[in-house]
């Protein structure tokens, strides 16, 4: 058994062919600065972070709150 997956000879790869003789690694640097800023752009900031978090301990608080309200009753024995 290899470890490399079949591929048809046919399926064309998913990189990009280009021509190296010509500005070749100027373009991979510029590939590589934009998969950079995309995955800067996916990632969520400390801010967003903060107010998920935020926002699941206030849910919680109001799921316990109405879970153990007693609406006013007194307690009958």
């Amino acid at each position: 058994m290899s470890k490399n997956p079949s591929v048809p000879a046919e399926t064309p790869s998913s990189t990009p062919v280009s021509d190296t003789s010509q500005g070749g690694e100027s373009e991979a640097v510029a590939v590589a600065k934009e998969l950079a800023a995309a995955a800067k752009r996916r990632m969520p900031s400390t801010r967003q972070i903060g107010m998920g978090a935020a926002i699941g301990v206030g849910s919680a608080a109001i799921v316990a709150g109405l879970l153990y309200w007693k609406g006013g009753r007194k307690d009958r024995k």
